[in-house]
């Protein structure tokens, strides 16, 4: 198969204290108090109906500050270079992110949400509840990662 091309467009943004890069945190999970807020646009509210009765939600966005592709990193928490694929770096070739977000309310159109750790004014390309069931896994493992978290995970 050939490489294609694909047209995103967002569905909101993603509302954060975080102007600069070093002042958000490298993942959400290490500062769950971060609060933000996803403004999300009204074509998109009908989308929301039932999103409230989940505690937390996947947010999936474009690093839209990140002007550098890598396909290798050193990430913050170790030494050692790893493939852009074994990493969440922002240098991504499509420059995705993904975070799980709590959420704390629902408003119109805003979505009130803790564990953010992405920059102010990011674009928001897709929400997806996070299921339990679903996503959390409990063969997996946290790769090279474990041991730099007090040996996380199975395996």
């Amino acid at each position: 198969m050939k490489q294609q091309s694909f047209t995103l467009k967002n569905i909101g943004v993603i509302r954060t204290p975080f102007q600069y890069t070093g002042e958000a945190p490298k993942q959400g999970v290490f500062e769950p108090e971060s609060e933000g807020r996803i403004e999300l646009f009204e074509d998109y509210r009908e989308g929301l109906k039932d999103l409230e009765k989940f505690s937390h939600a996947i947010l999936i966005f474009y690093f839209h500050k990140m002007e550098e592709t890598k396909l290798t990193g050193i990430p913050p928490m170790d030494t050692e270079e790893h493939g852009i694929f074994a990493i969440r770096g922002p240098q991504r070739p499509n420059h995705l992110g993904l975070t799980n977000v709590r959420i704390k309310e629902i408003r119109g159109t805003q979505i009130f949400v803790t564990g953010v750790d992405m920059l102010d004014n990011t674009p928001l390309l897709d929400i997806k509840p996070y299921i339990r069931e679903l996503d959390s896994r409990e063969d997996s493992n946290s790769g090279w990662i474990k041991d730099l978290m007090g040996g996380g995970g199975q395996k």
